[in-house]
């Protein structure tokens, strides 16, 4: 009876506190929502229209821009880096800052970095795989950790908004930014989300975390052919059932801000789809955070339109402020634009700003440098990058390579560089093709695993065909965005290896030599004919500055835990309609189905 009577208690304590803390979130956020109104009671239109600006940091009249045209956020992407080290990134933006606080509010700046997977901007931060391998590893634990590490980084850099993550729902292989996104599946695209934003945001009174952005708002994975800013012919029906959930979740979450994508729905512009960006997303979903455009948007998509449709702040940048800046003062004049609009859009902006304290605390803390791809983080990345690798083929148990095999030859490119299997948004904006700091390639990791002789070729043209093993590391070279989509003018990309790399594979294999493919791609490649090849066949995906992870798994120091987290195509031929073929004809069979993934059965060590 007492032991009735002591639980009864503590439950009523336990309910006690639960009310009392949530009432003081109410009241916080009553408390900020009394602050804007009265901040935004003192401001000009030049200062409201300037809070929904964002520039680059590298503009030359940066400094000078702040003051006088009372910009609210600034962006860093490729061009002149903000400093050499850590130290002199947050100093510059530590400077931008201080030329905010000197206006006549004293406005503190939001500093913007797409920081998509890990602080990949930074040579010498901790680089994870790129999200299409968090999707296959599908722990969320996991990539809740990955994205607080991000969070860390990027403040250590000076940042206090990451444009991340992207939860889209690609539907066709040949789209550019496929590996941005988690999955095809809604459901594991929409739990992965929720870890992100947890991750990233966390408290946001506390500068160890940032405000994360779900992007790219709606359809933009599900454009026709997979074409980057395409039109989208889902139903309206078809975009809120396969579409919308991931955004239903991030919004529950408390993100900061959601990015407008470029794809068109219904031949108008999602910048300017007033019915998705408002009606849907600020009414039915109730986001009160920041919609935030794409790049000059401003200029590209309609001018007062996206302002109209509920874009908030705008990347107005590359000649794009003073069209944005003196177009809306017009529109409000003419009554194109309504001050109930502008006044809408400033107090999201101001909101966030208050919840991330920075009113009170605007600066980066110069302690966090020392942070930056630490052992910690390192280990983190690389218990995903093990997570995220698929076994496809395993026949007659090759794999795991005995650790004792008196001769393994790797072969390819990408084998000894960390930039080729990083992909995209990787130190630069398109990537690099060269190791970079702080990273480990898997050649290195292999050779710091095996104990026999292991012999480097680069190109198959060694004939090391006295080789007990040949571990073939094979893929696409880094993209991003429209530069990655299959059939875009810019590049040669395909569906398929290259015939070198295929030269790889049966330069070793007819000659009778055991071969290990390892596939470092951005989505699901056509290798029907590679695999059959091939005596063990992996999708390692993007696996970032943490190479010598692979190597970890092929030496049987861990199981396999990947699952496919797309349909594997068979034929190139399956793509000659608007979508992959899993989308929506099922009377084309894949190669691999959603979610497949062998694993070894037994290993000689335990287990992990």
């Amino acid at each position: 009876m007492e032991n009735n009577y002591f639980k009864y208690v503590v439950g009523l304590l336990l309910l006690i506190m639960l009310s009392c803390k949530e009432k003081m979130k109410i009241n916080k956020e009553e408390i900020i929502e009394q602050k804007v109104d009265s901040l935004l009671k003192l401001m000009t239109l030049e200062e409201k229209i300037g809070q929904m600006s964002q520039i680059r940091h590298f503009e030359k009249s940066a400094k000078k821009q702040i003051s006088s045209k009372f910009i609210g956020s600034i962006i860093h992407t490729q061009g002149p880096l903000p400093g050499k080290t850590a130290k002199d990134w947050q100093k510059k933006f530590t400077d931008l800052q201080k030329q905010a606080l000197k206006t006549r509010l004293g406005i503190p700046l939001l500093f913007g970095v797409d920081a998509v997977h890990g602080q990949n901007t930074f040579e010498g931060a901790t680089i994870f795989p790129h999200n299409i391998g968090l999707g296959a590893a599908n722990n969320p634990h996991l990539v809740e950790e990955i994205a607080k590490i991000t969070a860390l980084e990027s403040q250590a850099t000076g940042f206090n908004w990451v444009f991340s993550p992207c939860i889209a729902i690609p539907l066709n292989e040949k789209w550019g930014r496929i590996y941005e996104a988690f999955s095809e599946s809604t459901q594991i695209t929409a739990n992965l989300t929720r870890a992100s934003v947890k991750g990233h945001q966390g408290d946001l009174t506390d500068n160890t975390t940032v405000m994360a952005t779900a992007k790219h708002f709606i359809g933009d994975g599900a454009t026709d052919y997979g074409v980057e800013g395409g039109e989208t012919t889902l139903t309206k029906d078809q975009v809120y059932n396969l579409l919308l959930e991931p955004y239903r979740v991030a919004v529950e979450e408390k993100v900061g801000a959601v990015m407008a994508s470029f794809n068109t729905m219904n031949g108008i512009s999602m910048h300017a789809h007033k019915a998705l960006l408002t009606d849907t997303l600020k009414g039915q979903l109730k986001f009160d955070g920041i919609v935030v455009s794409d790049w000059k948007a401003y200029s590209r998509f309609g001018g007062n339109d996206i302002i109209n449709a509920g874009i908030d702040m705008v990347m107005a940048v590359d000649g794009d402020l003073s069209k944005f800046q003196e177009g809306l003062h017009k529109g409000l004049e003419n009554g194109e634009v309504s001050l109930a609009r502008i006044d809408d859009a400033v107090k999201r902006i101001l909101r966030q700003k208050f919840r991330l304290n920075l009113f009170d605390n605007p600066f980066s803390k110069t302690s966090l440098t020392k942070e930056i791809g630490k052992e910690q983080h390192r280990i983190i990345a690389k218990q995903a990058v093990r997570e995220s690798m698929v076994l496809l083929k395993n026949e007659d148990k090759i794999l795991p390579i005995a650790k004792e095999t008196k001769k393994i030859v790797v072969v390819g490119e990408h084998a000894n560089s960390s930039g080729l299997q990083s992909g995209g948004w990787s130190i630069n904006w398109q990537g690099t093709k060269g190791n970079y700091k702080g990273s480990t390639n898997i050649l290195e990791g292999i050779n710091k695993i095996a104990k026999g002789n292991v012999v480097y070729d680069a190109d198959a043209t060694k004939n090391h065909f006295d080789a007990d093993v040949a571990i073939i590391v094979v893929g696409e070279i880094p993209y991003a965005e429209f530069f990655g989509d299959i059939g875009h003018e810019s590049n040669q990309l395909q569906l398929t290896l290259t015939e070198k790399h295929k030269k790889y594979i049966n330069t070793y294999a007819d000659k009778g030599v055991k071969t290990v493919v390892v596939l470092i791609s951005g989505r699901p490649l056509v290798v029907t004919d590679d695999i059959d090849k091939s005596d063990a066949f992996i999708a390692a995906w993007l696996p970032g500055s943490e190479g010598d992870g692979v190597a970890e798994v092929l030496f049987g120091d861990y199981n396999f835990k990947g699952k496919l987290p797309h349909s594997w195509p068979k034929y190139v031929e399956d793509y000659k309609g608007k979508y992959g073929p899993n989308f929506w004809d099922n009377s084309i069979e894949p190669l691999f189905k959603l979610g497949y993934g062998l694993q070894y059965l037994q290993l000689k060590s335990a287990l992990k």
